[in-house]
């Protein structure tokens, strides 16, 4: 069952139960392909693009966009690379803003904060590898 819910609604959706009462139930991150996708598809619609537009452009097919937007397809490092340089970013810009968005949702959920200034990219490593 497919879940047409902002990726806040997902997370909050898929809290597991926990097992001693009183404790707090442990959050479930949001899955790397729905950040990335929300993070295209916030940009497209800035930029006041349609899907076909930015397809075109990436030179990927606009079903095959839409879904890696919709979280999907678990597209491959060329395909974001392309999409995101059809948008003026680099692929650096689309995963830093996903992990920004990460970080932002991860600590809203878990009471952590970090002082302003201070990004997740210099406290927590991150390695991707396509």
């Amino acid at each position: 069952m497919t879940s047409h819910l902002p990726n806040e609604a997902r997370v909050i959706a898929l809290r597991p139960q926990t097992a001693s009462p009183g404790a707090r139930p442990a959050v479930r991150e949001p899955l790397w392909r729905d950040l990335v996708g929300d993070v295209l598809r916030r940009e497209r619609l800035s930029q006041e693009r349609t899907l076909k537009e930015v397809a075109e452009t990436a030179r990927i097919s606009t079903p095959y966009l839409s879904e890696v937007e919709r979280g999907r397809k678990e597209a491959s490092s060329e395909v974001l690379a392309a999409a995101a340089g059809a948008l003026g970013l680099g692929l650096g810009d689309l995963l830093a803003r996903a992990q920004g968005e990460l970080v932002r949702l991860t600590s809203r959920h878990t009471g952590t904060s970090r002082p302003r200034g201070t990004s997740a990219a210099r406290r927590d490593g991150m390695c991707l590898a396509a």
